[in-house]
């Protein structure tokens, strides 16, 4: 009996020696086919929880820093150091722009201002008055010559041409391609004398303006003028009477002939004609009253329609009046009324009389 019982100890010690022996085989065989190094695989799954954590080891304030991770903390405070800078220069931008909109919204409020004040004081009309004649070799090219003039002049302008009345007349079809607001008058009497002619022209213009009671300043600007710019500048500013030097100049002699007031300042003092040839100039003086060519003076129309104004008699009582010759005696009356232009130096010529040779 005692012998039986200690062999099966024995076969059972041999057993469980063998069932631990296999489980040591068979635990380090699988445990050699499990990954290793940094890898985060393991046999033991983590939690969502653990896995979704990182945790620096205690050692990282002892240890120095490896080469990656100084290169991350050196990138990253790069990037927010050029982020800052870059919304600094963002926001230096914004600034500027926010200033630019807030000068360019005062212009604007400025400009609608300054316009309504050129609104409120419009230009004044310029009638402009020229005489034609058939006779005129040169007449086409100098109309289209003083059109071209006339169309650099800021509006409103109205250019009032008399010619006598024909059949085929090229100063229509001249007229309608200038792109100027314009009136063409005829008329049918027939005269021998051209300077008899040319004030009947200047009569029918006159007579017009002051049936129609158009409201300006009148120029009577013949074909041979030439102009700077700035004298139709000047004539807007007359009231009454204005009046100006201008120079004669011979397309065939070395002849100057200068025409016009004696100023103090704007006021008109007298009446000089001034002759210069081969550079000597005399001063030629009469006692007798200046004969004022048209062209050296301008007046507001309503001379011609506003008889109370002006202490004329009204056209209905004297319809035979001569209306240039009014004008020119209301000039040489009273040169209080005058106007010198331009005001700050009357002797300035800004009109120049060339007559072609034909």
């Amino acid at each position: 009996m005692g012998s039986l019982e200690r062999s099966k100890k024995k076969v059972q010690l041999w057993k469980k020696a063998i069932v631990h022996f296999l489980l040591c085989f068979v635990m380090g065989f699988f445990t050699g086919f499990a990954p290793t190094g940094k890898g985060n695989t393991s046999l033991f799954p983590k939690t969502p929880h653990e896995s979704n954590q990182t945790y620096p080891s205690l050692n990282m304030f002892n240890k120095p820093l490896s080469d990656e991770t100084s290169s991350t903390i050196t990138t990253t405070t790069t990037t927010i150091t050029v982020s800052s800078q870059w919304s600094k220069l963002n926001e230096t931008r914004v600034s500027k722009k926010v200033l630019a909109e807030e000068e360019e919204e005062e212009q604007q409020d400025q400009e609608p201002e300054e316009a309504t004040d050129e609104f409120l004081e419009p230009r004044r009309l310029l009638i402009i008055v020229t005489p034609t004649s058939a006779k005129d070799q040169h007449r086409g090219v100098l109309l289209k010559r003083l059109s071209n003039t006339l169309r650099l002049i800021p509006q409103p302008v109205l250019w009032v041409v008399v010619e006598q009345q024909v059949e085929n007349s090229e100063v229509s079809e001249i007229l309608r391609k200038t792109g100027i607001m314009y009136r063409h008058l005829v008329f049918k009497e027939n005269f021998t004398n051209i300077h008899e002619e040319v004030d009947h022209q200047r009569n029918v213009a006159l007579n017009h303006i002051e049936h129609h009671r158009l409201s300006g300043i009148v120029h009577f600007a013949s074909l041979y003028n030439v102009y700077d710019l700035t004298f139709f500048d000047e004539l807007r500013a007359i009231e009454g009477f204005g009046t100006w030097p201008m120079a004669l100049l011979s397309a065939n002699k070395k002849e100057v002939i200068i025409e016009g007031p004696v100023c103090d300042s704007s006021e008109v003092m007298g009446w000089h004609l001034k002759k210069s040839s081969n550079n000597s100039i005399t001063d030629n003086n009469n006692e007798r009253p200046p004969i004022i060519r048209v062209s050296n003076f301008a007046f507001n129309s309503s001379i011609l329609w506003d008889p109370e104004r002006w202490g004329r008699t009204s056209s209905i009582q004297d319809t035979s009046q001569d209306s240039l010759k009014f004008v020119r005696k209301e000039v040489l009356e009273d040169e209080t009324k005058l106007m010198g232009i331009p005001p700050d130096d009357c002797s300035k010529i800004l009109l120049w009389n060339l007559p072609l040779s034909t």
